[in-house]
């Protein structure tokens, strides 16, 4: 263990000589730190900004029996505020600044020292999380240089350019012989020691790995050899990256990549076939201690993002993954260095071989998968760095390696010394976590990101399964935020019970809006027996997508009965709706508001149905197609749903408007009922922005061409074409797109060409009435009465009037309606009765009905009488 002087430029402005806070103070001096801090205002949004309070919350009651001793101040764009960000509700304070892309916000660093060291918010720290400016070193050196020396709680701007820049790290990985893949800076080792003994890459070195230019890439990839990926050295969670299979693809493939990351380097790598993404999670201190806490497999991915993560790694080698573990820890210390940090690898199952891929100099996303099995909280660690505190200091790293959690004795945490296996233990992971990131994306359009308000979230934790979100029900997410909006988490004593738990959790979280979700998805993989089985790559899920595999969906004929009678009685409730006001405006509503039979035309799964649909009632249609018919019961739920009784089952639908369709869920299982697309009109499937147009106005295109590249929620979608014909644009690249809006026109070469839905020609299956009624003489005569009040109220008749009549009078002779009627009455009293006389009129009933004589009417009221 190290125990030298800290890292120049992280003691902060609030030192333990002059901390006002005496409880932090003292806690801080006693455990050896520096700097006091008491008050952090955090540059990031979202599920960032929540799990940061949360986390820190937590150990500040565990340590303090106060979890506000610890102030947050957070940053908050009129669009957060907008849509009731969760981050803002929790925070201490805010602190409103500009909106738009985050370049105007959480990615400003000028913006973020600014609001740092304003009076109001007087914070000691400043954490940035992941994405936006958190891997940008101008932020730490910039605050480092305030008035106040305010602390950035993460690693020193020296070591994040030679470590979190994904160029210089590599060429570092290459001076420190970590195996890498073939790139556009192989053999470069150029490196030089600075002024505190840490490694960092000349710039020369760093030129000469980076890509300039289109056609500088297309050579080096050349060399390489296809498949490559495209990377931006500033990208990060699926942005500026791209693979490229073949020499027509790589241009289009580059320039997207410039345009997600805005003035970032680029460099071109190997891509790895069949590997998984294995990564080290490595906590250093400012003294030059630097550990390894266990690592994770994040293999299941698409568009380079992570969407499963699991915790401990179980797929290589134990003394593979020692290496790897060894090499990250030796990377973090070359470097100086500090704070939390993850060493990623690509790890081959089929040789045992492992390749350096990059290091994150911050948080990720997936770090409570090694806080459950390790028991160290990351982001409290973090806080606990920042204030000078040495790793061995730390409470529950002290625990981890098995020495006295309130001791203050060192740790030899390379176990160098022979003795030390006898003073403490090997760190071991405890169980396995599997993580799933929620995300606002459509898999079934290739992941496509959308933005809007949240209805409702229901998610039930347990004693495995625990969550945490970044919107709540009358929330929401805006076209600016990341897709990501909650990550959920399953523990269990090994993989499977792990799994197991997670996809039971899955099947029983609702959530509700205007958005897709990837919920059902992550089922669906969950369960294959590729992950089952642990054994897939990183391109297992992009795989998948390309064979279009959907999440699992309800029964197609149950889908399009339920969202033909949504359809109808939202279409009957908004006549309604439309009655009543005419009424309170004092007109005379139109006979055609009072209509109840509907026509719903939707398509399904590449069939047209139409439904025509009679309101029988209050809560009852009867759908007819093609001749057939079935009987459906509805029962409005007070979220907004609609419970559809169907054949004596019950099914709980939602239904909600998106572009050309309407999303159905049925049981938590959702299927889009479609609209006939017009593909003269190009339209913009979500909110965003058009970015530019892959085509002049009045080109030609061919069906399925590209035509237009748009950002949504920080993700670039190219747009093609349905059909052949000549493109007009009415957008300009620039321009803010709402859902559904047109881009331009195409006038087809030869509109008899355009394909159509077919028409659904066959017969809905017999099915029974919506709900069990009963057979007895009353409850005939109670259904029969129902049916015939509906009819007269107006409503569809779907038994002849005549009919139920007949039916009505010969139930009113049969001489057992009364005894039946009179036994339901006395069975819902029996329990209030005095017993003499609950007695009394049940042997007066029982006598008649044995003597088969008359209601005993006169003898009931003699007996209640008496």
């Amino acid at each position: 263990m190290t125990t030298s002087k800290p890292k120049s430029g992280k003691v902060g402005g609030n030192t333990v000589d002059i901390a006002t806070n005496h409880t932090i103070r003292d806690f801080v001096k006693d455990h050896g730190g520096h700097t006091v801090i008491t008050r952090v205002l955090i540059a990031n949004n979202g599920i960032a900004a929540v799990k940061e309070i949360r986390s820190v919350r937590q150990w500040a009651y565990a340590t303090f029996g106060d979890e506000r001793a610890i102030e947050f101040v957070v940053m908050a764009t009129p669009e957060d505020l907008k849509v009731n960000a969760e981050y803002i509700r929790m925070a201490d304070q805010y602190v409103e600044v500009p909106g738009g892309t985050n370049n105007n916000n959480y990615a400003n660093v000028e913006l973020i020292v600014d609001v740092a060291e304003r009076t109001g918010a007087h914070v000691s720290a400043v954490w940035a999380g992941w994405g936006h400016a958190s891997e940008n070193p101008l932020l730490p050196e910039s605050l480092r240089s305030s008035k106040s020396k305010i602390v950035f709680i993460g690693p020193p701007g020296s070591a994040m350019r030679s470590l979190g820049d994904k160029i210089s790290s590599t060429i570092v990985a290459q001076h420190a012989e970590v195996p890498t893949m073939a790139w556009s800076g192989d053999g470069i080792k150029d490196t030089f020691l600075n002024d505190q003994g840490h490694l960092e890459v000349p710039d020369s070195a760093y030129q000469r790995a980076t890509t300039h230019s289109m056609e500088q890439g297309l050579k080096q990839a050349q060399r390489i050899g296809f498949p490559v990926m495209i990377k931006a050295s500033e990208g990060g969670g699926g942005k500026g990256i791209r693979m490229v299979g073949k020499e027509a693809d790589f241009a289009s493939a580059f320039y997207q990549c410039q345009a997600e990351v805005p003035g970032s380097p680029i460099f071109i790598m190997k891509l790895a076939g069949e590997s998984r993404h294995l990564e080290v999670q490595v906590l250093a201190d400012q003294y030059g201690n630097a550990i390894s806490l266990f690592g994770r497999d994040c293999s299941v991915q698409r568009r380079h993002q992570k969407i499963i993560e699991e915790a401990p790694v179980t797929i290589a080698k134990a003394e593979t993954f020692e290496r790897m573990e060894k090499a990250a820890v030796r990377l973090a210390r070359l470097v100086g260095y500090v704070s939390a940090g993850t060493v990623e690898y690509l790890y081959t199952p089929a040789d045992d071989r492992f390749y350096f891929l990059e290091l994150n100099p911050r948080l990720q996303v997936e770090h409570p998968t090694t806080e459950m099995v390790s028991g160290v909280n990351l982001p409290a660690a973090q806080l606990l760095v920042a204030m000078g505190i040495p790793l061995h200091r730390i409470r529950e790293i002290r625990h981890l390696y098995g020495v006295d959690p309130s001791g203050t004795s060192a740790i030899d945490f390379d176990f160098a010394a022979p003795q030390a296996a006898d003073v403490q233990r090997r760190p071991q992971a405890k169980g396995h976590v599997i993580a799933v990131r929620i995300t606002a994306e459509n898999p079934e359009a290739g992941f496509k990101p959308s933005s809007g308000m949240m209805q409702s979230l229901n998610f039930r934790s347990s004693t495995s399964v625990w969550g945490y979100f970044s919107v709540s029900a009358n929330g929401g997410l805006h076209e600016f935020a990341d897709s990501q909006f909650g990550h959920i988490f399953a523990y269990g004593a090994n993989r499977e019970q792990a799994r197991q738990a997670m996809v039971v959790a899955l099947k029983e979280i609702s959530i509700r809006g205007d958005f897709r979700t990837t919920v059902e998805y992550l089922v669906r993989l969950l369960e294959m027996p590729d992950f089952r089985g642990n054994s897939f790559t990183t391109a297992w899920l992009d795989r998948l997508i390309s064979a279009h595999l959907t999440a699992e969906r309800p029964d197609r004929e149950l889908a399009v009965i339920c969202g033909a009678t949504c359809m109808a009685q939202s279409g009957s409730a908004r006549l309604l709706a439309d009655f009543k006001q005419a009424m309170d405006r004092g007109q005379a509503p139109s006979k055609a508001l009072l209509r109840t039979t509907f026509v719903v035309e939707f398509i399904y799964e590449g069939v047209r149905y139409r439904f025509v649909a009679n309101r029988t009632g209050p809560t009852g249609w009867v759908l007819y197609l093609n001749g057939s018919k079935v009987a459906v019961g509805v029962r409005p739920l007070s979220d907004g749903g609609l419970l559809v009784l169907l054949d004596g089952k019950s099914h709980a639908c939602y239904t909600s408007a998106e572009v050309g369709a309407t999303r159905l869920l049925v049981n938590e299982r959702t299927c889009l009922l479609e609209e006939e697309v017009d593909p003269t009109q190009l339209r913009s499937p979500s909110p965003g922005k058009l970015v530019r147009l892959l085509v002049e106005s009045g080109d030609h295109v061919r069906s399925g061409e590209a035509y237009a590249e748009i950002e949504v929620m920080k993700m670039y979608m190219q747009l093609t074409t349905a059909e052949d014909g000549v493109v007009q644009f009415v957008k300009q690249p620039g321009a803010a797109l709402a859902a559904g809006e047109v881009i331009g026109v195409l006038a087809l070469d030869d509109a008899s060409k355009v394909r159509h839905a077919k028409p659904f020609e066959g017969l809905l299956a017999p099915y029974g009435p919506p709900q069990a009624y009963g057979a007895k003489t009353h409850q005939r005569l109670r259904r029969c009465q129902l049916l015939l009040t509906n009819a007269l109220d107006g409503f569809e008749p779907h038994v002849p009037a005549p009919q139920l009549l007949q039916e009505i009078t010969e139930l009113l002779q049969n001489p057992e309606l009364p005894f039946l009627e009179i036994a339901e009455v006395l069975a819902a009293l029996n329990s209030r009765l005095p017993p003499r006389l609950a007695a009394a009129l049940a042997a007066e009933l029982a006598k008649a009905q044995r003597a088969a004589a008359e209601f005993p009417a006169p003898e009931l009221l003699a007996a209640v009488d008496a």
